[in-house]
């Protein structure tokens, strides 16, 4: 029998973005074998392998080691501290080249759909177009660089807002 994912809110689909994977763990946290382990990023004092989604999601890792899976002081602000409490202690990470940023929208964080590239972006300038102008001034790239850079060193997490379907899009560098 295949144990059956975890929903999670933030982060639909942390098989397809590479963060949780089939493989066999004996989870540190509910000491059960599991089929799925989080490769993804946990920040705490200790180093912690091997944890299982269903540990994530019900928040029992973040608390067994006083930790999280987001920077919650990278995250955008949204309107309800129970969001960010979700986000950064029952949500899979993402990895960045540097520091992650979660984005939101509608008073809410988005979800994070993944890593894109300019075949990704191409289609949705005019939807992103506060992030991507914002990214062009901070990088100062123009608008020909800006999508050779998409390719190139610039890295670009994709986003949609779980209210309206509003892409955002984050980008760093490496």
């Amino acid at each position: 029998m295949t144990d059956v994912l975890p929903n999670f809110k933030y982060h639909p689909n942390p098989v397809a973005t590479g963060v949780i994977n089939a493989g066999q763990t004996q989870c540190p946290v509910c000491n059960r074998q599991r089929s799925y382990v989080y490769e993804g990023p946990f920040y705490s004092r200790e180093e912690v392998a091997g944890i299982c989604p269903w540990c994530i999601h019900d928040g029992s890792a973040a608390r067994k080691y006083h930790g999280c899976f987001q920077d919650g002081a990278s995250c955008e602000p949204v309107d309800k501290a129970e969001y960010l409490d979700e986000l950064v202690h029952r949500t899979p990470g993402y990895c960045g080249f540097q520091q992650e940023v979660w984005l939101s929208h509608c008073g809410d964080f988005c979800a994070y759909v993944g890593y894109a590239k300019r075949r990704d972006i191409e289609p949705l300038m005019d939807e992103l177009e506060n992030d991507v102008q914002r990214t062009k001034r901070d990088y100062r790239l123009s608008d020909e660089d800006f999508l050779k850079a998409v390719d190139g060193a610039l890295c670009a997490y994709l986003f949609k807002c779980i209210h309206c379907d509003q892409h955002r899009v984050a980008f760093d560098s490496d």
